[in-house]
């Protein structure tokens, strides 16, 4: 069945419900909503609306989906609606809270938050619940920070106070623990929520996600099947096992294959027992990316684009797929829609990394860096993006910011090779020697720290290696030679350098093409070191003559053997 045919029928399924909506309650449009069966819990919710329209607790939770699908806009009318029949609706206080924070405007959220606290009933853990979960919602896509996770612990904390046998807040300050890195009171909390709420599968998959996180995937596993043995209906554990395969294949290689396609299937399970709505295929579009099922990706997000009230966010799905397969045109034409389309407050970090590298793809280099320096600041966990800054100031020869944005590099990721520092060193090797042969007027001077910077980087590099590498000890020779400030009075700091490159160099037998013209150079100035520093005519003679094997115009070796003509 086609996805578009899907969809129509869960619209279909929605419009039949008739009577049966209205035989449900509060509590099970609440189940529907654990369980994100969405469409299903916004058709009970509106149903209630009309039933039980004095009921400003229905207007919450209905604005409170709108929320989980990332529709402030929407949600924010249902909760005005809900204080619209009560006044004083703590929740629907908490629900304009959570929005004035999706959209950016902490003042309004505090005031909000305020208000909800002031009306909330005395043993009513409710408001202060949603409080929590409130700031634990992603803002602009961007993961809640460690402050949102502690002023999220710090309300829930409060609501214990008042009721210490609500599972509901256990496990809200468990997801808190989460971002606070604070494994040990996760644990305690979740198992806190068990023990009070045993029947209840969403302990089980907060505890499967724990250990995901702690790479403990057997367990997690465990955790997770002992959700969908409570309920084998619970399309979350479904959701978060696929992206614990996601994770495990991401860790293991050996396992990568066979886990990255359970957890297409797994997801594909999660949408059959949700809605499998437009927003639900939305949500499989966000679980392809984070798969790098980019192929899948491009083929759910063609599909999307062509429903008459395609969501925008499709065009977020084409540039990710396009880039990925590098049809980069496309992607660029894809991701300029929806960067100009969307809400600012609906465009994420993830974004401006993409739109970024289709800039670069697409030859708009300076603009492309700049792009992808602004998803940095949007969030500090991409510092893998200045790699990729790097990589582009480098190869268009900016050699200094190349050097500046691998220095932020090594610096700030947990991805750094040692490649990645013999970068760093070249380009502020190449940065020195652009001012040293600089034909500027006036020509700038030389700045001799940079050699520093690149020797730094160079000898990190021979120090961690398995084996030292021949091209490091040539550059580091070079660097060493530059630093002979007064050419008048060598110190022959090079030689040692030159000597370790000859070694690595000749123990090639046959020597390699591409480091004969590194041996002539070496060779040559070992001649020049032994002829005019160490005054040792013989081992300048031979040094000379070897330059002259690997280079037969070596200059400075024919002009010796023309000052000391053989007898």
């Amino acid at each position: 069945m086609k996805i578009s045919n899907k969809i129509a029928v869960a619209a279909l399924s929605l419009v039949c419900m008739g009577s049966a909506v209205s035989a449900q309650s509060l509590d099970d449009a609440k189940k529907a909503i654990d369980a994100e069966q969405y469409q299903k819990a916004k058709g009970m919710l509106k149903n209630l609306t009309v039933t039980q329209a004095t009921k400003d607790e229905n207007y919450f939770y209905l604005g409170w989906v709108y929320l989980k699908e990332d529709e402030p806009d929407s949600a924010k009318i249902w909760f005005n609606k809900g204080i619209g029949v009560n006044a004083q609706s703590s929740l629907n206080y908490v629900g304009l809270g959570a929005v004035a924070r999706l959209n950016k405007d902490n003042a309004g959220a505090t005031s909000n938050f305020n208000q909800a606290v002031s009306y909330a009933p005395k043993k009513d853990v409710n408001p202060y619940v949603y409080i929590g979960k409130s700031y634990l919602l992603p803002v602009g896509g961007v993961t809640p920070s460690m402050a949102d996770a502690q002023a999220a612990t710090d309300v829930l904390t409060k609501a214990l106070a008042i009721n210490k046998n609500n599972a509901e807040v256990y496990l809200t300050l468990s997801e808190a623990d989460r971002i606070l890195l604070k494994g040990g009171d996760e644990y305690t909390n979740n198992a806190a929520a068990g023990t009070l709420d045993p029947k209840n599968p969403a302990v089980d998959v907060s505890m499967g996600v724990l250990l995901m996180y702690a790479n403990n995937f057997d367990d997690a596993d465990a955790s997770f099947q002992k959700a969908i043995d409570k309920d084998p209906n619970y399309g979350p554990a479904y959701r978060e096992w696929a992206e614990t395969d996601v994770r495990q294949a991401k860790n293991d290689p050996k396992v990568a294959v066979d886990k990255a396609n359970d957890a297409v299937e797994k997801y594909q399970k999660y949408l059959s027992l949700t809605d499998n709505s437009l927003q639900s295929q939305l949500q499989y579009a966000d679980f392809l990316t984070f798969a790098g099922k980019y192929a899948e990706l491009e083929t759910v997000a063609k599909q999307l684009s062509t429903y008459a009230n395609s969501n925008l966010r499709v065009y977020r799905y084409l540039g990710y797929a396009a880039y990925q397969n590098k049809d980069y045109a496309a992607g660029l034409t894809a991701m300029n829609t929806w960067m100009t389309k969307a809400a600012p407050s609906r465009i994420i970090p993830q974004d401006y990394l993409y739109l970024g590298r289709l800039q670069i793809a697409t030859g708009s280099d300076s603009i492309g860096v700049q792009t992808l320096r602004k998803a940095y600041d949007l969030d500090s966990t991409q510092a893998d993006v200045f790699q990729e800054i790097g990589k582009s100031d480098y190869k268009s020869g900016r050699y200094s910011d190349a050097a500046q944005a691998y220095q932020m590099y090594i610096s700030k990721s947990r991805n750094v090779t040692l490649n990645d520092y013999y970068v760093e060193g070249l380009s502020y090797y190449k940065t020195f020697t652009g001012q040293y042969f600089s034909k500027a007027t006036p020509k700038p001077t030389p700045d001799t720290a940079l050699l520093t910077k690149a020797d730094t980087a160079f000898a990190y590099v021979q120090k961690h290696a398995s084996k030292p590498v021949s091209a490091v000890a040539l550059l580091q020779a070079r660097e060493q030679d530059f630093k002979e400030v007064d050419r008048n009075n060598i110190k022959g700091y090079a030689k040692p350098f030159y000597d370790q490159y000859i070694a690595l160099a000749t123990a090639n037998n046959p020597v390699k093409d591409n480091d004969k013209a590194g041996l002539a150079e070496a060779y040559d100035y070992l001649g020049r070191y032994y002829e005019l520093i160490a005054k040792d005519d013989a081992k300048a003679s031979d040094n000379y003559t070897q330059a002259l094997i690997y280079d037969p115009t070596d200059a400075g070796a024919l002009d010796y053997q023309k000052r000391h003509p053989k007898k």
